[in-house]
Protein backbone atom coordinates (compact mmCIF):
# COMPACT_ATOMS: atom_id res chain seq x y z
CA UNK A 1 0.00 0.00 0.00
CA UNK A 2 2.67 2.51 0.91
CA UNK A 3 4.42 1.69 -2.47
CA UNK A 4 1.42 2.48 -4.10
CA UNK A 5 0.49 5.61 -2.58
CA UNK A 6 4.60 6.53 -3.31
CA UNK A 7 3.76 5.49 -6.87
CA UNK A 8 0.96 7.67 -7.30
CA UNK A 9 2.52 10.89 -5.79
CA UNK A 10 5.53 10.85 -7.93
CA UNK A 11 3.80 10.36 -10.96
CA UNK A 12 1.35 13.20 -10.00
CA UNK A 13 4.98 15.43 -9.13
CA UNK A 14 6.39 14.30 -12.51
CA UNK A 15 2.96 15.15 -14.48
CA UNK A 16 3.01 18.94 -12.74
CA UNK A 17 6.83 19.18 -13.66
CA UNK A 18 6.32 18.22 -17.20
CA UNK A 19 3.68 20.70 -17.77
CA UNK A 20 5.67 23.30 -15.98
CA UNK A 21 8.13 22.44 -18.49
CA UNK A 22 5.88 22.49 -21.22
CA UNK A 23 4.48 26.04 -20.07
CA UNK A 24 8.01 27.64 -20.36
CA UNK A 25 8.59 25.73 -23.29
CA UNK A 26 5.44 27.13 -24.88
CA UNK A 27 5.65 30.63 -23.57
CA UNK A 28 9.34 31.30 -24.61
CA UNK A 29 8.21 29.92 -28.00
CA UNK A 30 5.45 32.33 -28.01
CA UNK A 31 7.94 35.10 -27.29
CA UNK A 32 10.30 33.87 -30.00
CA UNK A 33 7.52 33.28 -32.64
CA UNK A 34 6.48 37.71 -31.74
CA UNK A 35 2.81 36.04 -30.35
CA UNK A 36 3.18 38.27 -27.90
CA UNK A 37 3.58 41.51 -29.97
CA UNK A 38 -0.35 41.36 -30.38
CA UNK A 39 -1.28 38.64 -27.56
CA UNK A 40 -0.76 38.40 -24.02
CA UNK A 41 -1.46 35.42 -21.52
CA UNK A 42 -4.33 37.57 -19.34
CA UNK A 43 -5.05 40.60 -21.12
CA UNK A 44 -5.94 41.69 -24.87
CA UNK A 45 -3.56 43.66 -26.69
CA UNK A 46 -4.13 44.00 -30.20
CA UNK A 47 -5.56 39.83 -30.12
CA UNK A 48 -7.22 38.73 -27.36
CA UNK A 49 -5.57 37.16 -24.42
CA UNK A 50 -4.56 33.29 -24.58
CA UNK A 51 -6.64 32.67 -21.77
CA UNK A 52 -9.16 34.44 -23.58
CA UNK A 53 -9.50 32.42 -26.19
CA UNK A 54 -8.88 28.76 -23.71
CA UNK A 55 -12.44 30.09 -22.33
CA UNK A 56 -14.04 31.07 -25.74
CA UNK A 57 -13.13 27.13 -26.73
CA UNK A 58 -13.17 25.28 -23.88
CA UNK A 59 -16.08 22.76 -24.67
CA UNK A 60 -15.23 23.02 -28.50
CA UNK A 61 -14.03 19.76 -29.85
CA UNK A 62 -12.92 21.08 -33.16
CA UNK A 63 -10.81 23.69 -31.46
CA UNK A 64 -7.24 22.11 -31.26
CA UNK A 65 -7.55 21.53 -36.08
CA UNK A 66 -9.35 25.18 -35.65
CA UNK A 67 -6.49 26.87 -33.79
CA UNK A 68 -3.96 24.89 -35.18
CA UNK A 69 -4.98 25.96 -38.67
CA UNK A 70 -5.42 30.24 -37.36
CA UNK A 71 -1.96 29.73 -35.79
CA UNK A 72 -0.08 28.50 -39.61
CA UNK A 73 -2.33 30.14 -42.14
CA UNK A 74 -3.31 33.50 -39.84
CA UNK A 75 -6.53 35.80 -40.74
CA UNK A 76 -9.74 37.55 -39.25
CA UNK A 77 -12.76 37.69 -38.24
CA UNK A 78 -12.66 35.65 -35.30
CA UNK A 79 -11.92 38.39 -32.63
CA UNK A 80 -11.94 41.45 -34.90
CA UNK A 81 -11.32 43.04 -38.18
CA UNK A 82 -7.33 42.70 -37.19
CA UNK A 83 -5.92 40.19 -39.28
CA UNK A 84 -3.16 37.50 -37.46
CA UNK A 85 -0.25 37.19 -39.52
CA UNK A 86 0.71 33.55 -40.93
CA UNK A 87 2.90 31.59 -39.01
CA UNK A 88 3.58 28.80 -41.52
CA UNK A 89 7.21 28.19 -40.13
CA UNK A 90 6.63 26.80 -37.39
CA UNK A 91 7.21 23.03 -37.41
CA UNK A 92 3.87 20.75 -36.10
CA UNK A 93 5.24 19.94 -33.03
CA UNK A 94 5.68 24.13 -32.13
CA UNK A 95 2.14 24.59 -33.49
CA UNK A 96 1.03 21.65 -31.53
CA UNK A 97 2.74 22.86 -28.01
CA UNK A 98 1.72 26.59 -28.68
CA UNK A 99 -2.07 25.13 -28.97
CA UNK A 100 -1.97 23.28 -26.15
CA UNK A 101 -0.42 25.41 -24.16
CA UNK A 102 -3.61 28.06 -25.13
CA UNK A 103 -6.20 25.77 -24.96
CA UNK A 104 -4.97 24.42 -20.77
CA UNK A 105 -5.76 27.98 -20.16
CA UNK A 106 -1.46 29.32 -20.80
CA UNK A 107 -0.03 29.36 -17.58
CA UNK A 108 3.04 31.63 -17.69
CA UNK A 109 5.06 28.52 -15.88
CA UNK A 110 6.24 31.02 -13.10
Amino acid sequence: MKLFLLATLLSLFSVGARATADDAKALALAKQSACLGCHAVDKKIVGPSFQAIAKKYANDPSAIVFLKNKIIKGGSGSWGVVPMPANAKLSDADVSLLTTWILRGASSAN
